[in-house]
């Protein structure tokens, strides 16, 4: 991820901080979570210590303090040694930021540094439910303010949601003035723990099969109103905003996945002989080996561009983000693929790490936006010029 960069000591420091961690704490559980549904609680805390849960957030706030290449960096590094911690850390990062831009000094002061001290758990992002996933302007969760306007009742069902069972803070939205569709959607966050929220069993996942992803209801859930995240009839804006950098940090994912399968695919082929000869001297493999290599380092390039260009602010942002995050999980998917047919039917078992590589792989092509999303919003950035 790093050649040919220059990197600015705090990047390099962020990425070899992280490089370490996956290498020492979380490599050596994947295989282990995976098999048993597991998620990894502990290693939560422990990139709560490091300062992986708020990375981009303001030191002054709890934070790293860092930019979004050093948070790409980061979710690579993790993803390259276990694809479900890297999904993880990805959504707690974004909760984070939400909370961060859009808190108030007192939601920070009781919310957010407790969080990033480790102290509550994962987080969530609350956007999806049952009916309506790319289509976010068509969630049916209300939030009613009661009389006296001291609290919000939330009523509702958000699907798929990442860390769900294991989360201190959810980031929710919920229709306010539902006659507004779009425009009447406000942001909360919803403490874990609060009556009326209600977490549902675990989902049974093709891949990420460490990561939690549930159902969550809340069935007459009373949020003070003191938890509502910046304006109401706001959080539209607010999920949009923040989507950009979602799809950055599932590009970095999707990228460490592909890197990690090309690792596999070109160690296989080195070890394993037919013909009298390592399969590496074969041009079949070789064309494999050689077509994952662009594939791995473009899905790279285009990440750390959107995440640059994130940092500087461009009107491009969106475009970018988009197109990191479509190359890079059709990618990580192709990598997956050849790389399980270098491996011949040993890639078909879970002995080798590249059957789980090629289940990882493949919704990064659905979550934070479908490819088909992806293209409409690259199709209409180009046809604006």
């Amino acid at each position: 991820m790093l050649s040919a960069l220059d990197l600015s000591d705090e990047q390099r420091l962020i990425f070899e901080t992280a490089t370490a961690f996956a290498r020492d704490r979380v490599a050596p559980g994947a295989a282990a979570r995976d098999h048993d549904g597991t998620f990894p609680k502990d290693l939560v805390t422990e990139m709560a210590q490091l300062g992986l849960l708020g990375i981009k957030i303001d030191a002054d706030d709890g934070g790293a303090g860092a930019d979004v290449v050093s948070y790409v960096l980061a979710v690579y590094a993790v993803s390259r040694a276990c694809a479900s911690t890297g999904v993880t850390m990805a959504v707690c990062n974004l909760a984070a930021d939400i909370l961060a831009s859009e808190g108030t000094p007192e939601q920070k002061a009781r919310i957010l540094s407790p969080y990033l001290e480790g102290k509550l758990g994962a987080g969530t992002f609350c956007l999806s439910e049952p009916h309506c996933g790319s289509d976010a302007a068509a969630l049916s969760t209300t939030a009613t303010k009661t009389a006296d306007g001291q609290h919000y009742v939330l009523n509702g069902t958000k699907q798929w949601i990442t860390n769900g069972g294991y989360a201190g803070m959810h980031i929710v939205f919920a229709k306010t003035t539902p006659t507004k569709k779009s425009h009447g959607i406000s942001c909360f966050v919803v403490e874990g723990g609060t009556p009326g929220l209600v977490v549902g069993k675990a989902e049974k996942k093709m891949g990420l099969r460490g990561s939690n992803t549930v159902q969550l209801s809340f069935e007459d859930c009373l949020v003070p109103a003191a938890n509502l995240l910046g304006e109401e009839d706001r959080g539209y804006s607010i999920a949009l905003k923040n989507l950009d950098g979602g799809r950055i940090g599932i590009a970095a994912q999707a990228c460490g996945i592909a890197d990690a399968a090309l690792a596999e695919g070109v160690a296989y082929a080195k070890d394993r002989t037919a013909f009298g000869a390592p399969i590496e001297k074969l041009q079949a493999i070789q064309n494999h080996i050689a077509d994952s290599a662009l594939d791995v380092d473009t899905a790279k390039l285009l990440t750390l561009r959107a995440a640059s260009a994130k940092d500087a602010g461009s009107p491009r942002t969106a475009r970018e983000s988009s197109m990191a995050k479509l190359f890079s999980s059709e990618a990580a998917c192709r990598v997956a693929d050849r790389m399980l047919q270098v491996h011949g039917g040993y890639g078909y078992v879970e002995e080798y790490a590249i059957e789980r590589l090629y289940r990882d792989a493949r919704v990064t092509r659905i979550y934070e936006g479908t490819s088909e999303v992806q293209r409409i919003v690259i199709a209409r950035d180009v046809l604006s010029v």
